[in-house]
């Protein structure tokens, strides 16, 4: 039994930024600059990890010697973030919902597997640096998504139960991970990822911010999911 919603989580890649197809030009081109035949369906396979996860993985399963897993990182990060400068557009119906959870006191999380400098990166293109409570990278931390740690130090930082969390994300990953945290989730797949079968360990599943707004008026007003 879930208590009353007091703060909110954010995830940030797919949810408060469409980076998605942004991720997918960078890690093509730096990916394939090393030596690494690279394409969109090889990028869909780890949505949701660390990128320093992404990188040892792929190197390590191309027997890449030339460059380590940190150096292709700095190399893809540094493309994506020109990208993000450039061509980063912010979520439609976001800052709506930042609007109302403002306006109703909840607590704002933004709990991402991103590194710290793709998250500043993201916050100071969309003017969002204001906007959060509390921001948390899984850089440094023992364990990424699908583990909860992220969460948990989130909601801790929040000063929070998490049982008193409701997180919006875009990936299986995420949604296992906020559910392992004792969390209420609330899924926005993209229309490639939405059928996949994880989604369904999510409370709710919406196709757009405009939904997840009505959805949420109704969980504050009722108290209850």
């Amino acid at each position: 039994m879930y208590s009353p919603i007091k703060a909110v989580i954010f995830d940030m890649d797919g949810v408060i930024i469409d980076s998605e197809p942004l991720w997918r030009k960078a890690m093509i081109s730096g990916f394939n600059r090393a030596g690494i035949s690279f394409s969109d369906e090889d990028c869909r396979k780890t949505t949701g990890m660390r990128f320093k996860e992404v990188t040892e993985i792929w190197v390590k399963h191309h027997k890449i010697t030339h460059i380590s897993p940190a150096q292709l990182e700095t190399e893809v990060l540094d493309l994506l973030i020109d990208l993000i400068n450039n061509e980063g557009k912010i979520i439609e119906g976001i800052l709506d919902l930042l609007h109302h959870a403002k306006k109703s006191d909840l607590k704002i999380g933004l709990a991402t597997s991103s590194s710290h400098r793709l998250m500043d990166a993201v916050l100071k293109k969309l003017n969002l640096q204001t906007n959060f409570d509390v921001t948390v990278s899984a850089e440094f931390m023992s364990h990424g998504k699908p583990h909860p740690e992220v969460f948990l130090i989130c909601a801790n930082k929040l000063q929070i139960n998490p049982n008193e969390c409701v997180v919006i994300e875009d990936s299986v990953n995420g949604v296992i991970a906020a559910k392992a945290a004792q969390m209420r989730v609330i899924a926005v797949p993209d229309a490639e990822h939405k059928h996949m079968k994880g989604f369904a360990a999510a409370d709710h599943q919406h196709e757009n911010m405009h939904d997840v707004l009505i959805l949420f008026k109704e969980l504050l007003q009722h108290k209850t999911p």
